[in-house]
Formats: C-alpha cells, sequence, structure tokens
C-alpha cells in the first residue's frame, strides 16, 4: 500500500477527493488540523487577520507537526489530504502577496520598508523551514495526484486567502514539484471523474459505487470539517 498525496493549493477540493478516495479504497486517510482549529490555543482571543509573520509561521510548524504525527501511525500506508508543502506555501506566499487580500504590489514594497528587520527575519526562518517542508515531502510520500484551480474560490470569512493569493501558491507548487523528483498526476473534471480517473490509476475496483464515496465523503466533510466555527 502506497502513500498517496491529494496535492493542490487552496480550495480546490482535496479534502473531500481524499474522503472519498479513503471510502472507496478501504486505505486510511489523513488530514492536518486547519488554522483555525490550531489557533485558539496557539494565540487565543486572535484571527488569522491579526497574526504577524512570526505567529502565522509558527502556526504552520504546529500544523507541520500534527501532519507528521499523524502519518506515522499510518505504517501500511495512507491518503494525506495534502502535504507539508501546504504549510510552506502559507507563510511563502505572503512574502509574495502580503497579509491581506487587498494588499498590492505598493502597499507591500511600502511594508517591506517600514519593517525590514521583521520582514528580513521571517523571510530567513521562512527558508528554514522551506527545507524542512520540502525534505520531508520529498522523502516520505510516493504518488502525487495534483488537482489543479478548476473552480472558483470560496472565501470562508476566516482565511486571508484571496484568488490572487490562491494562484501565486498554485504557480510556486508546480513550480516546486521538479526540484524535487516528483512528478505528479494531475487529475481534472468533477469530483466523480476525479475519483474514477485515481481508481483507474491505481487499479482498484472501488468497494463501494462512485456515487457512495462521494455521498459519505461529502457528509463527513460537512460534519467534522465544515463545522468548525470561525472566529
Amino acid at each position: 500500500m502506497k502513500r498517496i498525496v491529494i496535492s493542490g493549493t487552496y480550495c480546490t477540493g482535496k479534502t473531500t477527493l481524499s474522503l472519498a478516495l479513503s471510502f472507496a479504497t478501504g486505505i486510511p486517510s489523513t488530514h492536518a488540523p486547519t488554522m483555525r482549529e490550531i489557533l485558539p490555543d496557539l494565540f487565543p482571543r486572535k484571527n488569522l487577520k491579526q497574526c504577524s509573520y512570526p505567529e502565522l509561521l509558527r502556526l504552520g510548524m504546529e500544523r507541520f507537526k500534527n501532519r507528521l504525527e499523524a502519518e506515522s501511525g499510518l505504517t501500511t500506508g495512507f491518503i494525506s489530504d495534502g502535504c507539508p508543502l501546504q504549510e510552506w506555501l502559507y507563510g511563502s506566499t505572503r512574502l509574495v502577496t502580503g497579509a491581506y487580500p487587498n494588499e498590492n504590489k505598493w502597499s507591500m514594497l511600502w511594508k517591506k520598508i517600514k519593517n525590514y528587520r521583521q520582514y528580513r527575519d521571517f523571510e530567513l526562518l521562512m527558508r528554514g523551514f522551506e527545507g524542512l517542508a520540502k525534505t520531508y515531502t520529498k522523502n516520505n510520500y510516493d504518488l502525487f495526484f495534483h488537482l489543479p484551480i478548476e473552480f472558483p474560490f470560496v472565501e470562508d470569512g476566516h482565511r486571508p486567502t484571496s484568488e490572487r493569493f490562491r494562484e501565486e501558491s498554485e504557480r510556486m507548487l508546480i513550480n516546486t514539484y521538479p526540484t524535487l523528483n516528483i512528478s505528479p498526476i494531475y487529475v481534472t473534471g468533477t469530483l466523480e471523474n476525479r475519483l474514477s480517473i485515481i481508481l483507474d490509476h491505481l487499479n482498484i475496483v472501488s468497494k463501494i459505487t462512485v456515487e457512495e464515496a462521494i455521498m459519505l465523503s461529502l457528509k463527513v466533510k460537512k460534519d467534522q470539517f465544515d463545522r468548525i466555527a470561525l472566529e
């Protein structure tokens, strides 16, 4: 059994597809806790928009740690909802797009000049975190299925992300694959098409119908993931 990653940037359907694939194959799925789950313990009374660059990095590292702990217990293989590249991208994309959806290159430039030392320190810390995330990703997964941006970006009122943020992180992710000798399999189309394509590639006959696997995945996502309260 392989260590499979459902990869892609934000709001591309990774969670739903990884759950559906797990129901269809019987392979366990693993999900790192979301930022909104981690935030109250690390930085009480703050939302993500109020977090400084170092605090965002701390959140990413905590998510990375929780991901590793979850995967370490699945010794016979698993389906991972994303990988540590997502934790790295969350912070590194901020260096390009800024911390708020409405920032532009001029406001970014002004903030870099005004807070030069803080920005420089964050950039150095991100380089170290980048090395950890890339090394783990390269050595601890066997197969990557990449979900490109096909669906409209949905604001959740929580994460300070935007379509620009999503497109920039997608560009960085795609450029990172070859540097790690990763050749992802691009999976496109509807959820049904995506699941069928992956099952064909794995040469696995679904234990239940594709429709049943998707129905179950949508229910679990609604009950266990979407119920997490926003600030």
